[in-house]
């Protein structure tokens, strides 16, 4: 499974997605611009000793993460998705896409994309769920949707 970040801006919230995808065997992907340097204290401490395990792509913007997987499904998390996460039914190498801490994912790529964006139900009044709580639910039910096949 594919994680993608586009421009995250909290290393520890990086840190914590990091170590949830080498302890998932999921692949993480980083769009830039970051918000941090890899190199940060935050990130490397949220990761802890699990780096060694993390497969991770660099991107200097979305369009070139596109053009390298094109032969591949992508899902867009929004809150302001119709579709719950649990409606789809994803496969083991699809890209699952997340949006920066403070605005998410960029109006146009929503748009152009509305048949594949997800939201995670919250009551009404709540704006949103932490950006690595968010991802660890999708990628829990992508693997509960695969039986958990890939874990050893």
């Amino acid at each position: 499974m594919h994680v993608v970040l586009v421009e995250p801006e909290i290393p520890g919230n990086t840190g914590n997605i990091a170590r949830l995808c080498a302890a998932t065997g999921s692949k993480l992907h980083l769009v830039k611009p970051l918000g941090f340097s890899v190199e940060d204290k935050y990130l490397k401490r949220a990761g802890l000793d699990y780096w060694h395990l993390l497969d991770i792509e660099y991107h200097e913007n979305f369009n070139e993460l596109l053009a390298k997987y094109q032969d591949h499904k992508f899902y867009f998390s929004t809150t302001k998705a119709k579709k719950a996460y649990s409606e789809f039914e994803f496969a083991f190498d699809d890209f699952i896409v997340f949006g920066k801490e403070t605005a998410g994912l960029p109006k146009d790529l929503l748009d152009q994309n509305k048949e594949t964006c997800f939201r995670i139900p919250m009551t009404k009044d709540a704006r949103s769920l932490n950006l690595s709580n968010a991802v660890a639910i999708v990628v829990y039910e992508v693997m509960r949707q695969q039986n958990f096949k890939f874990m050893v």
